[in-house]
Order: structure tokens, then C-alpha cells, then sequence
């Protein structure tokens, strides 16, 4: 076996790597390889020696090198890690070197290449204008072509992606009609001057959007704000934010508790004189002063609280000011509001004690809770709570006192004791430190501080108290009079007088086996003496330990200076061990020993034993053994048992008595020690053995030599004589192989057989000698002894060489590199090779014509062949003819043929497809054997054998591979042994895919996890289909975090290992990536600030899986019989971000001069996007109402207008009279809940009945009032003038009924240029000349008609009214004398006949002027037929004739047709049905007289 060593480093196919990168890849990304770089790395050692790391150094933090690890070679990839790093605008190249190094410990190798990355640029910038905003000024008096603003927009990619690529695609706003964009410049001009729309009365301020695009206008784009600015005059004068200001101010300093700044807003032109502010104070106590700049109001001067008059009982003192914001505009506008200021006693007075300090003294005895002392403060301040004062103590109580907080009294605490002796250290003095503190509150709280000195007085009230005297030790024999010890006590009263004694009642006293002493033997006073008033204990009598070895001692003390009627006493005991001391000599139990021994017995036979006693309490002995010492070390004594036993070798034929002394000797100090006599007698036996001569031991003779030849004479001794001394000698034939013989008397040694060194060269013959062998051999009773010799038997050159070559070709790759060895070749000659006869040459003899192949001799028996130049393109098969000679006498020759086969390059291993790493087999326990359980797919990139895959099983130390069996080619994973969950569950197996690449077959591992399975497996179970939680919006990513319910796996109830993780994935509904969810905490955050305004709920779909490697496909709608998803419903809870828009900056609005007082006319209207009480809106009106052009309005003295708070109504609140002319304008604010605000303006005009112009539309009013502002801009924007809605109704028939269906909406129109309000014949004009333009938005409303809707026509009414009763009264007359003729005829048929004629021909003449056809259907959506000059075309309109139905034609008649309504009358069968005809009432509105170009229909 050939073991490989680590002479290869890891090498890569190319010297250098080019590689390029988009910086727009994400991460995992792989970088692609340029030019002719091959990705390749490989390591020609084995094993450990050929695998090796693969690392990155620099900027390994942006890319990682996968594989990370290799056996042997592998193809590696490059990719991104960190794609947040790549920026082509930042860093365009990155250099790096790729490692790779060995894993040995030892001397590893590495190789290391330069990588260089070029990072391509991609269209991922987008253009940044110059400014984050524009804000330019513009004159309202501006002409045609002025430059607005110019807008400049840099990008910072290259080319056409970058700033030479920008295009400015678009203007968007307001007035972005009236404004011209230039497409590469960004120049803005005015394209239209003039108009409403510069009126800064109207519109102070318009915002405009610029888009700017990359890439010549198609790429990335981006917008900014333009701001253009109209400048105006003085006309508004300032208006405060608040209707009052109100001030909290603390006497005695400069500063209100919170600054208190007026503020006045003028809506003219900011920065200009106009609207600048000055504030000044119409009503000052001299002691404020006011910013005239700023509005900041402050004290002159500290105010004394004190000096304000006020009851007692209140800590304010109230002032009352005026505050006036005049701007300095030409003329100068002013605005005043109320200022409050609250005054605010400040607490600037301390208490203080009618003592500095106080003295008393107490005794220790007094009883808990008794009162014992007063302190008392007073303080000057005037008002409650500053001048309540309340008492604490603040330290130095050690909870001994206490104080009551409202009288100062100071008692004992209860349960408390003053004994000085019981506290630690001992106190007799207690200084209280008491503070007075006074109703202030926080850091005004002021104090007084003040001693109180307690003494307390000591009692002799307590009993004495032993110090544990514990236990003494005493020697023995101790001389009377030594002090043992001092027994103490301790007394806590200062006068007491302690005395001691001895209770002999209570001593003991035992022996060395424990035993109680009886009293006659041991009185504890005879034997000890004790000092009542010192204590000190001293030995009486002395003391043998061997009679009493342990005393107790019982003392008593008593104090007899106590005060108290029972004695004060305490009672201890002591404990005197009494120690030993040594006085015993130790003592053998015989007088002598005698034992016998055989010689030569072995070491450690045992003799006997000697034992000797010792009466002292240490019986601890050490035995040792004295005599000669040549006789003493034969004998082993153990010096703890005093057993003998045999130590050396005896030989009887030296010793036959052994003569020795024991001692004895103990263990304390001073030792003790005795002696006895030792006899051992030694009993003989036969102890001699032959032996050999050290001659001969080593013995050379040639392979050739002749059979009886003699080599050597071998000799032995022995000391014995006789048969014992007789030497017999004996050849082991094992060791000899019979090719040498031994004379057995002689002891000569001869060659038995022929000698071949190639079969044998060493032989080690064992031979024996033998005494008394003929007559003691089979008894037992013969000695033997052994001699090894060695016989080498030397070469002759007999042998030729032998090669040993490879039957099969040896296949290398093109790529094989030059100098690289392709194989070793060895060579062997039976000779012997430390001489010529066994050392050969080896060579090519032919077969190497284009010399492509060298030879190159490493040692004497083996060469390495390898290629002399590269092999690329040459590949095919070749046979080396190799030579070998020896360099003996004679010589021989052997000659051999190598093939070599040289192959494409095996370059790839196989790389598994599925199933994927690490992942889990779920198998059923009821699977049969032989079943499939899931199919191993790998491929390899290589073509042929190199291409092919094949499979196994890897062994493992658990044997779990055991259990399967896996299909060499089909890569089917079978199951080979049964399944038994109950005694394993998991399978932890490894598969190994290889091909058959030559000359190295690659391979790769899958770990695979095969679970067993119950037969029913269940998956996790959500136990609810929706769930809900909410998000705040605006909250950055991760702030908020929300967990999702817990899922429900049967499986967990039978799997006894770790619970395999439930993973969650969103699956649906997760549009825009708003949300991220942790598949293993189950842990939802938003990825962005999530705003309510834009979607106020999202919904998603969770999916619970048990496979955490393989995230679930989306799905495209909610199962709700899937029991693994769930509805997650998020909603977005709201903060007040957004400020209250009006839907409008310009309101406009109309009054009549017939509107009653307190009318809710108009309503201005702001929007909040945020929801529930951030969105709430109040209205107020501010400023000063403005009227223009007015008449009749001299002596109004109230306000005109109110605006309600809660809905932003306009009411009036004057009476409009006859002649009023004019029009109102003023400023309105919306503010929410939370401050934040925003203003319009309104302007109101009053207008004649007469001219309101009235528009029928079908539809019904509420459809019409949530669509208006659509109607009025549209209308607003083709007649150019401002239009105002008057009023909604309900459409009323001409006989008075109202028809549902269609709705009066009353309007009228202002001019834009002078705020006149326009003529209804001009309104009519107006919508007649722009037809054309109106025709979609009249569809659109199913427009009727147009009709004036005031006055005019209700006096031509009347006028009609009148015309009426006069035709009615002459067609009465003529129906009575048509009866006359009826009756006189008799004819009905004929009546009823000539009743229709005469009826159709009395009704045929005209009322008004203008026949029956005044009172039929007008023309729908315009009245532009009833005028001289209208378009025919019109009629276009009916085509489709969407007006007509059954219902217009028959049951929802407007009973407009005389005809229509006789015959239904007279046809009716029911007289209930017949109604009289109010002529009045079905009357149409009278229009001015105009020429008829058209039909009716």
C-alpha cells in the first residue's frame, strides 16, 4: 500500500481572474468569469492532504467563494453577498485575491490568484433636481414669455442614463396650461398672461410639478415642487390665531411658566410691509412689556404677590390686558384681543422654630407610645397651602421616636425600647433632626431644620450572660495550681457586680471507654479550684488520664448588685480534655519466636508474625528487624503487623539458621521500645542449572554450500556433578526447517539440506542442553538451558529482474501538466539488494518516438514516468517499452510494455438535483420492503464515463445506511429492513454520488433525514380562519412587532424528539412588500412606514408548513377548507400626520335680496385624510369681513356672515333689502383636533331673484349634489365665469305634482374680472355659444332644459294667470251651448263626437301667445331652439330617443296634453278618476318671446 503524502499545494486553472458584475444584481448573484479564465481548482494529494479551503481576502464582506470547501478539485463561483455595496458611481473596479489553503494543521499549503471585478453601470439612479424644491415670485402684472424659474436635474449614472440623458417630459399643476416647460433646458416661461388665475385676490400661491426622465426621456424619472409665488397689496388686516390669550405667572419672577407670545397672521404677501406686524399694549399696569417684532410678552419687573389686593383663601390674583397687531401696510390695519394674566402666589417664605435647639432627658424604662416633647414653627407666608405647616424627622430616630406631622408632638415609638445596652453600638444620646416643611409643592417647598437632644438614662434591669467557655485540653500529671482557664461574663448594666461559682451538683467526669465516674470517685471540687470574682479555674489535685479522660464543669454567675426582686444569674458548662502523656513501654506476647523456611522460596512466602502491646493511648507500634545485614535483607519484616516474610533469595548450601532481634517501638514522644530474639531455620532442595558458552553466537555460510558440511561446535556447563552435571544437546527442528543438524553428545552443527537465501536468508536455531536428561527427563527432575544462534546465509547473483507493470492503460488527461508524473514504476530482483547481484537500472528501450515521456530513476528499484511536454491535443493510447538490468555477475536483462491512455479531463462532480440538502424524509411505519421511497437525482456537466452517475450508500457508526438500499444507476431509494417506530423513528443517512471519470472519479454528498412516520400524518393547523391586528402608521421598519397565533400539529402529540420547527410564509396579498414575517418566530414587522391614508387595511395570507427549506408557491385565493392558511387582517390604526385641506382655496357663494334672515346658504368644506377624531374639523371665520362695491350696506353694525363650527355653514345674519348691491369676502380656517390648520377664502355675493338661471336635469337631487362640483367646474371653466350653486329641488310638474325624477338646480354666474354677477340673458347666451363644448357634460347629466328662475318668470305667470281665466269663462259658455244642442239631437255617440272636436278646437287657440305647444315637453338639455340663430343639428341628440319610454308616455305623464287628459276622462269608467284640470298649475315657465326654428316632438 502506497501512503500519500502532502507534496501538492491547491492550484487554480488560470493565473488571474477577470470578472464582471452588474451593480444592480441582488445578492447570491454569481459574477461571470471573462476571457479564457477557467473557474477550476484542484489538489493532486489524498485524502486530508488533498482537501483545502477556499477563502476570500479583501472585500470579503461584499463577495463569498462557494464551495468553501473541496476535496481534491472542484469548480468554484464567486458571488455577491453584500449587493448594497455595489455602486458603479462609487467604486467601479474591486480587487481581491482568492485563497486556497489546505485544512493540515501541519505545513499546509496555499496558493493565492488576483481577482479583479468590473462593475458594469445600470440605469439605477434617478435624476436629482438641484434643489428639493423651487419657489419662485412672480408679478400678477407679468407678460407673455417671462422666464418663471429654471429647474436643473443631475443624474449620476453615465451616458444617456446619466445628466447628459435628462429630458424634462412634463408640467403638471393648476396653471401648468398657462406655462411653458422647455424639454432640454427646463425653462419655464409664460406661455398665457392675464386671467383670474394671476389675481394673487384669488389664488396667492400655486404649486406646480416638474418630471425630469433619464435616458433621453424613456428611463427612471423624477418630479419636484415649483412654487410660484403672486405678490398683492394691503387689504387684510392682521387676525390673532386665538380670541383670547390667556398667562400664568409666578411672583417674584421674569418669565410666565410658559413663554407667552401673541401671534396675528396678515394674508397679504409675507415679507412685505404689508404683512408685517408690530404688537403694542393699549392697557398696561406699567409692569408688562410687549416684542413689537415678535409679540413676546414679559414682567418689567419681579411682582410681589403680596401687594395685589385679593381674599386669603385664593393664590390668584387676576389682571386683564389688551393686546393690539397693526400691520404697516398704507393704511395701516389693526386687530386687538384680551389678555389674561394669572398671578401666582409663590411660596417665598420658610418656617421657622420658636427654638434653636432642644434638651431633655428620659429614663431607659419608659413605655412605648408616651409623649414626651413639642416642637413648633410658624410661617409667614399668607395663603394655603404655603403657609400650612407640617413636621417630620428627618433623621437620628433609628425608629425609636416618632413626631405627629400637624402638632409636632414627638413620642415614643410603640414597641420601641430605649435600653441603651440593646442597641448596637450602645446609644444613651438620641439627636432627632426635625423638619418643618410647608405646603408647597415640588422644588418651592421650602423648610426649617432643628435639633432635638434626648438623654437616656441607664437601669440595672438585666442578667448577666456567660462568653461559651468551650472546651480546654489539660496534659495529664499537670502540676496542682495551673491555671486552666478564666471563665467571663458579660453584663449590659454599668453597675453590676458579678461573682462565680462551681456547681458541683452538675460535674461529670469519664474514662477512656467512656464511662460515667461515680460521685465517690471524682468530686469536682477536690479536684479543681475556681476564683469567684476573677473566674480563673485552676487544677486542685492531679489528674490521671487513664482514670478520667473527658470532665464537664458547670459554673454559675450571679449579679449581686441587681435591682431587681429576682436574682440575676446565667449558667455554663466547660469541657477539659484530658491528653494523654507517654509512660508505657511496649510489651511482646511471647518470649521468643522460632520459625522454618525452604530455600529458595519465593519472594513474599510468608514466615510467621511477631505482636507486641502498648497501654498508652497512642498504640500505634513500628516494628523493625536487627542482626547482620547480609542476613537481615533476606528476611522482609512489615514494621505496621509485624509479619515476616522471604525478601531475598535463600540458598541453604550459605545459611542454614537465620539469627535475628525484633524491636518494638511506639509513637509519642519521647518513643518507648522493647526487644525479643528471632529464629528462622532454612530447609535444602536441587537448585543448579546448566548454562552455555557465550561462543559461538552469530554464524555466516553461502546459499551453495554442500549438504554434511560442518559450520560450528556449540558447549555447555553445569555445576552439578554426576548425572546432574551431565550436558545432553538437543536442535529445535521448527527453528532449524531440517536444514541444519546437532550431535547430541557433541554438540556439532552441520548443513542437513540445500540453502536458497531468495526463499530464507536469516535463520535463528534455538538449541537446549539438558542435565541428568536420561534418568530425570520424564520425572521432572532434569534442568535445562537455552541459546539462540544466528545463521545468515549469504547471496549469489541466481535471480533475474522482474518488472511489475499495469496490465491495464493508464489514463491522464490532456491537461496532464509537463513534468507531472503519470506513474511509478517498480521494479524487484530476488537477490539481495544491498549488493550489485539485487540492484537494476531501469529505462526506455523504445515506444517514446515523439519523445513525449521520460524515465526518471528515483531509487534502485522504482522510476517515475512523466511527461516531457504538454499532452494537449495528443490524446490517444501508447506503450512504453521499459527496461531492467541488474548489475551482478553474470547479468540479466527483463524488459516490459506500459500503456498509457491519455483522456479528456474529468472536471465535474456530480452536483444533486433532488431531493435538497438537509431536508426530511417522511416515511410511513407501514412501508413494505422493496418500496421506493423517493428517487436521488444528480447530473454531471461531463460527458462519457466521466458523465456518468452512479450511487450508494455511505456506512455510518450508527448503521442507519443498513436499513435502505439505494439503486446503483436509477438512484432509487428503497427500503431493505422493516420499519418499526417504536424502537427508531429517525434515520440520519448519507448518499454519495459519483461518477466515472478517469483517472479521478468525483463525488458528492447529500445528508439525508428519513422520519418515520405514523400512517396518518397530519400537517400544522391553524385553529381560526382570520385573525386580526393592527399596525400604527408611520412607524419605522421593525418598531412595531406583531405574533401570529400558534398552529396545531397532531404530529407532535407522537413525535417524542425535538418538535420540528413550523415555519410561515406570506403567500398572498402582500402587495408592495409592506410586510415581512419571520418564518421561525412567527414575528410580523412592516419593512416601510405604512400610511392609513393611502390603505387603512391589508389583508394577507399565511401559510403554516412543516418544509422550512422550501417557501410555498403564492397563491391566488383563500381556501377556507385549507386548514394550514390563515386570513391575516391588518389594520392601520390612524396619528394625526395630515393637516385639514379645503376642498377649495376659493369659495364663492350667492344671496339673494328675498333670503330670509338666519338662511344656511353655502357651506365651505375641508377634508382630513385622517380618520376618527384626528379628523374632526372645526370652522371659524377670521379676519374682518371685506365688502366691495357695495350699496344700501352703510349701516350694517353686526357681522354679515357666521360660519358654523361644526359643519362650516355660511348663515346670514342680516336682512337683505331691496337695492343691496355689492359682494363679501373674508378668510375661513379649518383646524383639527390636533392644531393643525388651514385657511380659504370666500367670497359671497348678493344678487336680484332675477337673476338665478335654472337648469332641469334628470336625475334625482341627491345623485346631483354628489356630482356638482363636477358640473360647476366644468360649466365654470367653458362660459369662464364663476358659477354659483343658489339651491336644489325637486322637480314640480305644471299640475303641481313633483316628480322625483328629475331635479331644478338654481344657479348663477359672476363675472371673473369685475365680480359682477351676470345677466341670466347673458348666462343663456353663454351656454347657447359654447354648445358644442357643453353637448358631453349635458349628456352626462341628462341636461333638459334651461330656463331663467327668477322673478321674470313668475310675473309672466300671473300675467298668463289672467289670460287663463278669461279663456277658461268663454270656453264655460261655449260647452253650455253645446249641451243646448246635444240634448236637443239625443244623439251620444254624435255629442261625445263633437264634445272631442269642439273641446280640441277651444283649446287649440293660443293662451300665451304662443299655442299648445307652450304646453307640451320642452326640448331636453338646452334651450338653444328657442332663439333666433340655433343649429338644427342639435336634433342629432334624439337619435337614440333615450328620453322615450312607456312611463314618459303613458303613467308617468306630466298631463301637459289637453287631448291626452278629456280622453282619459272620458274613457274612464271610475268618476273618482276624473280630476279637473288646474290650468295654473300646468302652466310652464314663461320665457321671453323668441322665434320657434324647430318642431316639437
Amino acid at each position: 500500500m502506497i501512503t500519500d503524502i502532502n507534496d501538492e499545494k491547491p492550484r487554480f486553472r488560470s493565473n488571474r481572474y477577470l470578472c464582471e458584475i452588474p451593480e444592480n444584481s441582488p445578492v447570491n448573484t454569481p459574477l461571470t468569469f471573462l476571457g479564457n479564465s477557467i473557474n477550476e481548482v484542484f489538489d493532486y494529494d489524498q485524502g486530508v492532504n488533498g482537501t483545502f479551503q477556499l477563502l476570500i481576502r479583501d472585500h470579503n464582506e461584499i463577495f463569498e467563494v462557494t464551495p468553501s470547501k473541496v476535496i481534491n478539485e472542484a469548480n468554484f463561483l464567486i458571488r455577491i453577498k453584500n449587493s448594497s455595496a455595489l455602486d458603479y458611481e462609487n467604486n467601479k473596479t474591486f480587487n481581491l485575491t482568492l485563497v486556497a489553503r489546505e485544512i493540515v494543521k501541519v505545513q499546509s499549503k496555499k496558493s493565492e490568484v488576483p481577482v479583479i471585478i468590473n462593475v458594469l453601470d445600470r440605469n439605477d439612479n434617478y435624476p436629482e433636481f438641484s434643489k428639493p424644491f423651487y419657489e419662485v415670485w412672480v408679478p400678477e402684472n407679468c407678460k407673455e414669455g417671462t422666464t418663471v424659474a429654471w429647474v436643473q436635474a443631475l443624474d449620476d449614472d453615465s451616458g444617456n442614463y446619466g445628466t447628459a440623458g435628462v429630458r424634462y417630459t412634463n408640467l403638471a399643476g393648476g396653471i401648468a396650461d398657462l406655462l411653458s416647460l422647455h424639454l432640454v433646458t427646463g425653462i419655464i416661461t409664460v406661455k398665457n398672461a392675464g386671467g383670474s388665475t394671476w389675481d394673487r385676490e384669488q389664488v396667492g400661491r400655486h404649486y406646480l410639478t416638474v418630471e425630469a426622465r433619464d435616458d433621453l426621456g424613456t428611463g427612471n424619472r423624477n418630479t419636484v415642487q415649483l412654487i410660484i409665488n403672486i405678490e398683492d397689496v394691503n387689504d387684510n388686516p392682521p387676525i390673532f390665531v386665538q380670541n383670547k390669550y390667556e398667562a400664568r405667572l409666578m411672583e417674584n419672577e421674569l418669565e410666565f411658566e410658559l413663554p407667552l407670545r401673541v401671534e396675528a397672521r396678515d394674508a397679504d404677501l409675507a415679507g412685505t410691509e404689508n404683512s408685517e406686524i408690530e404688537y403694542s399694549l393699549i392697557e398696561n399696569y406699567l409692569n408688562f412689556s410687549i416684542d413689537s417684532h415678535t409679540g413676546k410678552i414679559k414682567p418689567t419687573h419681579p411682582l410681589d404677590f403680596e401687594s395685589f389686593k385679593g381674599p386669603n383663601s385664593e393664590s390668584v390674583r387676576i389682571l386683564h390686558l389688551t393686546v393690539r397687531g397693526a400691520d404697516r401696510g398704507d393704511p395701516v390695519l389693526f386687530t386687538e384681543v384680551p389678555l389674561t394674566i394669572y398671578l401666582l402666589d409663590a411660596n417665598d417664605h420658610s418656617p421657622v422654630f420658636d427654638r434653636e435647639v432642644y434638651n431633655l432627658t428620659i429614663p431607659e424604662n419608659i413605655p412605648g407610645g408616651t409623649s414626651i416633647f413639642q416642637v413648633r414653627a410658624q410661617d409667614a407666608d399668607g395663603s394655603v397651602p404655603n403657609s400650612h405647616v407640617v413636621y417630620r424627622i428627618q433623621s437620628g430616630a433609628s425608629d425609636k421616636f416618632t413626631i405627629g406631622p400637624e402638632n409636632g408632638v414627638i413620642s415614643i415609638a410603640r414597641g420601641a425600647t430605649l435600653d441603651p445596652d440593646t442597641t448596637q453600638p450602645r446609644t444613651t444620646l438620641y439627636s432627632l433632626h426635625v423638619i418643618a416643611i410647608d405646603g408647597a409643592t415640588g422644588e418651592n417647598q421650602k423648610n426649617a431644620n432643628v435639633t432635638v437632644n434626648i438623654n437616656i438614662l441607664d437601669v440595672n434591669n438585666k442578667a448577666p450572660s456567660f462568653i461559651d467557655p468551650g472546651t480546654v485540653a489539660i496534659i495529664e500529671n499537670v502540676s496542682v495550681g495551673t491555671v486552666i482557664t478564666r471563665v467571663r461574663a458579660n453584663d449590659m448594666d454599668s453597675s453590676a457586680k458579678l461573682m462565680y461559682k462551681i456547681d458541683a451538683t452538675s460535674c461529670q467526669a469519664k474514662n477512656e471507654r467512656g464511662i460515667l465516674l461515680k460521685r465517690p470517685d471524682f468530686d469536682c471540687e477536690t479536684w479543681f479550684d475556681l476564683d469567684g470574682e476573677t473566674g480563673i479555674l485552676k487544677v486542685a489535685k492531679l489528674i490521671d488520664r487513664e482514670m478520667m479522660e473527658s470532665i464537664v464543669l458547670t459554673f454559675i454567675v450571679e449579679d449581686i448588685a441587681a435591682e431587681t426582686d429576682e436574682p440575676q444569674i446565667d449558667i455554663t458548662q466547660l469541657v477539659i480534655k484530658v491528653e494523654d502523656v507517654n509512660d508505657n513501654n511496649p510489651k511482646f506476647r511471647k518470649p521468643f519466636y522460632r520459625f522454618s523456611v525452604t530455600e529458595n522460596s519465593k519472594n513474599g512466602i510468608a514466615i510467621g508474625s511477631v505482636i507486641a502491646d502498648d497501654a498508652d493511648k497512642n498504640k500505634t507500634l513500628i516494628y523493625t528487624l536487627e542482626g547482620r545485614p547480609e542476613v537481615a535483607s533476606l528476611v522482609y519484616l512489615d514494621k505496621d503487623t509485624g509479619d515476616l516474610l522471604v525478601a531475598n533469595k535463600i540458598d541453604h548450601e550459605m545459611y542454614d539458621w537465620l539469627n535475628l532481634t525484633v524491636k518494638a517501638t511506639d509513637s509519642d514522644i519521647p518513643p518507648r521500645s522493647s526487644r525479643v530474639e528471632l529464629f528462622i531455620q532454612i530447609l535444602d532442595e536441587n537448585d543448579n542449572n546448566p548454562f552455555f558458552l557465550p561462543e559461538p553466537k552469530v554464524l555466516v555460510v553461502a546459499e551453495d554450500a554442500y549438504i554434511g558440511q560442518r559450520i560450528a561446535i556449540l558447549e555447555a556447563k553445569d555445576s552439578d556433578s554426576g548425572e546432574y552435571g551431565k550436558i545432553t544437546y538437543l536442535l529445535d527442528r521448527i527453528s532449524s526447517q531440517g536444514k541444519f543438524s546437532l550431535d547430541a553428545d557433541t554438540g556439532v552443527l552441520k548443513v542437513a539440506d540445500l540453502l536458497d537465501r531468495e526463499t530464507k536468508q536469516n535463520y535463528l536455531l534455538v538449541v537446549e542442553a539438558w542435565d541428568n536428561y536420561q534418568y530425570g527427563y520424564n520425572n521432572g527432575e532434569s534442568r535445562n538451558a537455552f541459546k539462540h544462534i544466528n545463521v545468515t546465509i549469504l547471496d549469489v547473483n541466481d535471480n533475474e529482474p522482474q518488472l511489475n507493470l499495469p496490465t491495464t492503460c493508464i489514463s491522464i488527461t490532456e491537461f496532464h501538466e509537463p513534468g507531472q508524473v503519470i506513474t511509478t514504476i517498480q521494479a524487484q530482483d530476488a537477490d539481495d539488494p544491498e549488493t550489485e547481484n539485487g540492484q537494476i537500472i531501469l529505462d526506455i528501450a523504445g515506444g517514446n518516438d515523439q519523445n513525449l515521456f521520460v524515465l526518471d530513476q528515483i531509487n534502485e528499484f522504482s522510476a517515475e514516468v512523466k511527461t516531457l511536454s504538454t499532452l494537449q491535443g495528443k490524446h490517444g493510447n501508447y506503450s512504453l517499452i521499459l527496461r531492467a538490468q541488474d548489475l551482478g555477475r553474470p547479468k540479466f536483462t527483463t524488459k516490459g510494455t506500459l500503456p498509457i491512455c491519455v483522456t479528456d479531463f474529468n472536471d465535474h462532480a456530480p452536483e444533486f438535483l433532488s431531493p435538497p440538502h438537509n431536508s426530511t424524509l417522511k416515511v410511513p411505519e407501514n412501508a413494505t420492503v422493496g418500496s421506493a421511497l423517493v428517487q436521488i437525482v444528480a447530473k454531471d456537466e461531463d460527458v462519457g464515463s466521466n458523465g456518468a452517475v452512479r450511487y450508494r450508500l455511505k456506512s455510518d457508526p450508527a448503521g442507519h445506511w443498513k436499513t435502505f438500499n439505494l439503486q446503483p444507476v436509477s438512484g432509487i431509494l428503497e427500503l431493505r429492513l422493516p420499519l418499526d417506530r417504536s424502537k427508531q423513528k429517525i434515520y440520519d443517512i448519507r448518499i454519495e454520488a459519483y461518477d466515472l471519470g478517469v483517472p479521478t472519479a468525483l463525488s458528492s454528498d447529500l445528508d439525508l433525514t428519513v422520519y418515520v412516520s405514523n400512517i396518518n400524518d397530519y400537517q400544522p393547523q391553524f385553529m381560526i380562519d382570520e385573525y386580526l391586528v393592527n399596525f400604527t402608521e408611520n412607524k419605522s421598519a421593525g418598531y412595531e412587532r406583531r405574533r401570529l397565533p400558534e398552529t396545531v400539529d397532531r404530529d407532535e402529540l407522537e413525535f417524542d424528539g425535538p418538535i420540528a420547527p413550523i415555519c410561515y410564509f406570506i403567500v398572498g396579498g402582500n402587495d408592495g412588500d409592506f410586510f415581512q414575517l419571520n418564518a421561525l418566530t412567527h414575528e410580523l414587522t412592516v419593512t416601510n412606514p405604512l400610511d392609513r391614508e393611502t390603505q387603512d387595511e391589508h389583508l394577507l395570507w399565511i401559510k403554516a408548513t412543516e418544509d422550512c427549506l422550501s417557501p410555498p408557491n403564492n397563491q391566488s385565493f383563500f381556501d377556507t377548507s385549507d386548514d394550514t392558511l390563515l386570513k391575516l387582517i391588518i389594520k392601520v390604526k390612524d396619528v394625526n400626520d395630515n393637516a385639514p385641506k379645503f376642498v377649495h382655496r376659493v369659495f364663492t357663494g350667492g344671496v339673494s335680496t328675498v333670503t330670509s334672515f338666519g338662511t344656511k346658504f353655502m357651506h365651505v368644506r375641508a377634508v382630513d385624510p385622517d380618520y376618527a377624531e384626528n379628523a374632526e374639523i372645526s370652522y371659524y371665520l377670521v379676519g374682518k369681513i371685506q365688502m366691495t362695491l357695495t350699496e344700501g350696506l352703510e349701516n350694517l353694525q353686526r357681522a354679515p356672515f357666521i360660519v358654523e363650527k361644526d359643519t362650516g355653514s355660511v348663515q346670514l345674519n342680516f336682512d337683505p333689502q331691496q337695492g343691496m348691491k355689492g359682494y363679501f369676502d373674508f378668510m375661513v380656517l379649518a383646524n383639527d383636533t390636533g392644531g393643525l390648520q388651514d385657511m380659504a377664502r370666500v367670497f359671497i355675493y348678493l344678487l336680484r331673484e332675477d337673476q338665478r338661471v335654472r337648469f332641469i336635469l334628470r336625475q334625482q337631487p341627491v345623485e346631483l349634489r354628489n356630482r356638482i362640483e363636477i358640473f360647476r367646474e366644468i360649466l365654470g371653466n367653458v362660459t369662464g365665469a364663476i358659477v354659483n350653486v343658489d339651491e336644489f329641488r325637486a322637480h314640480a310638474n305644471h299640475d303641481g305634482t313633483v316628480d322625483k325624477t328629475r331635479t331644478d338646480l338654481y344657479l348663477h354666474l359672476v363675472n371673473r374680472k369685475d365680480h359682477s354677477i351676470l345677466e341670466v340673458a347673458e348666462v343663456l347666451r353663454l351656454v347657447d355659444q359654447n354648445t358644442e363644448r357643453l353637448d358631453a357634460l349635458f349628456k352626462e347629466f341628462n341636461v333638459l332644459d334651461t330656463q331663467p328662475g327668477g322673478t321674470l318668470a313668475l310675473s309672466v305667470v300671473q300675467k298668463a294667470g289672467t289670460t287663463f281665466w278669461l279663456t277658461a269663462s268663454s270656453l264655460f259658455l261655449f260647452l253650455l251651448l253645446l249641451l243646448c244642442l246635444a240634448l236637443c239631437v239625443n244623439q251620444r255617440h254624435t255629442y261625445q263626437r263633437k264634445l272631442k272636436a269642439a273641446t280640441a278646437t277651444a283649446y287649440d287657440s293660443e293662451i300665451d301667445g304662443r299655442g299648445l305647444s307652450g304646453l307640451g315637453g320642452r326640448v331636453p338639455n338646452t334651450n338653444k331652439h328657442s332663439m333666433e340663430g340655433s343649429n338644427p343639428m342639435w336634433l342629432k341628440a334624439y337619435e337614440n330617443e333615450w328620453y322615450k319610454n312607456s312611463d314618459d308616455m303613458s303613467q308617468n305623464s306630466e298631463r301637459d296634453s289637453l287631448d291626452e287628459n278629456i280622453l282619459s276622462s272620458g274613457d274612464s269608467s271610475d268618476p273618482t278618476l276624473i280630476r279637473a284640470q288646474n290650468v295654473y298649475q300646468t302652466l310652464p315657465p314663461i320665457l321671453p318671446p323668441r322665434k320657434m326654428e324647430t318642431t316639437e316632438l
